[in-house]
């Protein structure tokens, strides 16, 4: 799997739309060199408090990747004086606005190294936090701090998305930036129509796998009315960057060519900024189409950035990301990688996912997604409640990876990854209904208990 890095190819301007086109083809593999990623988000809050942690201080951030550095081995990405980003291996742990910690996996084959890497990389920090007074907590919205009371991170992207956001985003643009946490996955195609079909069935069936990784039902100390408060907030961000691409849903999408309907998506969305070196350029809220046509000089490096400043719940880069899941339990955070593996590395299921939802149009989509976030598994689909149709797509998935027979040293297929998620869907209720029903219980209203039973 290839990552959207800088590369001097990017360095190119941009004479033609056409090569806007072009590169996303330069990211297709042959199916032997399918790889899987995952990038995993998480709170840190102090113990005793229950404040979040800042950058700066004895107990800090700053603190913590100084020992990462020193006595770990990772090299650190520099923006002035502070560190930002650490990397080892091939895997990235980078700061998200609010000071949520996010691990960047390296691309591997198998889901067993991708959840031994990010075992490997909790227990890691779990160590580090500890005589902090660090606890790290996987839920998707922070479940203390209001907006304003979490600490901003030392990043000049981070300022200029909030200056952004502020002028033109929605009403819960900041809510989005420093109080959610999720997980993500990033899949490779081999070309255009490969990608295209994957676009158009994680599109369908992405609002099912948020139901079923709903975790954000707590904020500010108390329930906040949702099952997945973190989508809602997604869906209040910036409605022309976010959400689903109606045009994926067109009949003929696939005709159209998949690279050129994603780049004809882009080129209307508002562009954030453009960058010059390590400094950013506000350029109000134009779209790129427009910047291009103004006759603003844009090289495919600002393509790139363009990119990552849009926010689907399914993306296309060089890679095919998938964006719509909560930060759960260890348990469950191995299963988002395993259940997309198994749709879209394996030819029958993916072919399985087309049948079956193709009658499912973004209107359609769009307002399970809405439903979904407010009650989770028990939301309504055009084919039954979401719990029942969650069962289904997990048999295809579970079918595919045994199919594809990726085994772990003991013998396992990545299959078995998934059974946390059948738990669920068999139940009914998503982690965040289970907390829900813990809150009136055994936690007994307790914040403190909560943040203790959330956390890693």
């Amino acid at each position: 799997m290839t990552l959207t890095v800088r590369d001097p190819e990017l360095d190119r301007p941009i004479e033609d739309l056409s090569q806007l086109v072009d590169y996303f083809r330069a990211g297709e593999k042959t199916s032997a060199d399918f790889r899987v990623g995952m990038e995993h988000e998480k709170f840190p809050i102090y113990s005793e408090t229950l404040a979040p942690v800042p950058y700066l201080g004895d107990r800090g951030i700053a603190a913590l990747f100084d020992v990462l550095r020193r006595e770990h081995g990772f090299g650190a990405t520099l923006e002035g004086e502070s560190v930002v980003g650490l990397e080892r291996d091939g895997a990235a742990i980078t700061l998200e606005p609010g000071g949520q910690l996010e691990l960047s996996g390296a691309p591997l084959r198998t889901v067993h190294e991708t959840c031994r890497e990010f075992h490997d990389h909790l227990s890691l920090v779990k160590q580090l936090g500890e005589p902090l007074g660090i606890v790290w907590v996987g839920l998707g919205m922070h479940p203390t701090a209001e907006v304003s009371e979490i600490p901003r991170m030392p990043r000049e992207r981070h300022r200029m998305m909030r200056a952004f956001f502020t002028r033109h985003g929605g009403p819960l643009a900041l809510h989005m930036m420093h109080a959610t946490c999720g997980v993500q996955a990033s899949y490779d195609f081999s070309d255009e129509r490969d990608a295209g079909r994957k676009l158009r069935v994680a599109n369908a069936a992405s609002p099912v796998l948020t139901a079923l990784f709903a975790n954000s039902a707590f904020s500010v100390g108390k329930p906040n009315g949702f099952e997945s408060r973190r989508a809602q907030v997604w869906r209040q961000t910036d409605p022309p960057r976010c959400g689903f691409i109606p045009s994926v849903f067109e009949p003929d999408f696939l005709e159209r060519g998949s690279y050129r309907a994603y780049t004809e998506w882009a080129l209307d969305v508002p562009a954030m900024f453009l960058s010059q070196g390590q400094q950013y350029r506000m350029v109000g809220a134009r779209s790129f189409r427009q910047l291009f046509e103004s006759g603003e000089k844009l090289s495919l490096a600002d393509w790139n950035l363009h990119l990552t400043t849009v926010f689907p719940e399914v993306r296309l880069k060089r890679v095919i990301e998938i964006r719509g899941a909560d930060a759960v339990a260890p348990g469950l955070v191995c299963a988002m990688p395993a259940f997309w593996k198994g749709v879209f590395y394996d030819p029958q299921t993916l072919t399985a996912f087309e049948s079956r939802l193709a009658h499912w149009r973004h209107a359609d989509v769009d307002a399970v997604h809405a439903e979904v976030a407010k009650v989770g598994l028990s939301a309504r689909t055009p084919d039954g409640p979401a719990h029942q149709v969650a069962l289904e797509l997990l048999q295809l998935s579970a079918a595919g990876l045994e199919r594809l027979g990726n085994l772990s040293s003991s013998g396992q297929s990545e299959a078995w990854l998934l059974n946390p998620l059948f738990e669920l869907a068999s139940s009914g209720k998503s982690s965040a209904r289970r907390l829900l029903d813990l809150w009136d219980g055994e936690l007994k209203k307790s914040i403190d208990r909560l943040v203790a039973y959330s956390s890693y």
